[in-house]
């Protein structure tokens, strides 16, 4: 199972602004915990963290520095497995 992490929804007055992905604190394939501090973005100026919805593998869809519409995904997280050995 994959979650969606969307770009927050940070300007109320236009819901389909556009902000840019400023740093991952965490990189492709890695394994992040739930409410892990994942990525930051902004809009007009206006900074946000954006945290992990669940444990799991980082996908990142929107690279650092590209551009992204609010509430957008800009990365997946997969559900960790348990192994068996």
């Amino acid at each position: 199972m994959s979650v969606e992490v969307l770009f927050p929804s940070l300007s109320r007055t236009e819901p389909d602004a556009e902000g840019v992905v400023v740093t991952w604190f965490v990189g492709e394939g890695d394994f992040v915990t739930q409410n892990q501090l994942i990525a930051e973005v902004q809009v007009d100026k206006l900074d946000a963290e954006v945290l992990a919805p669940m444990a799991g593998t980082l996908r990142i869809v929107t690279n650092e520095g590209e551009v992204a519409r609010q509430s957008s995904v800009v990365a997946y997280i997969d559900e960790a497995r348990q192994v068996n050995l």
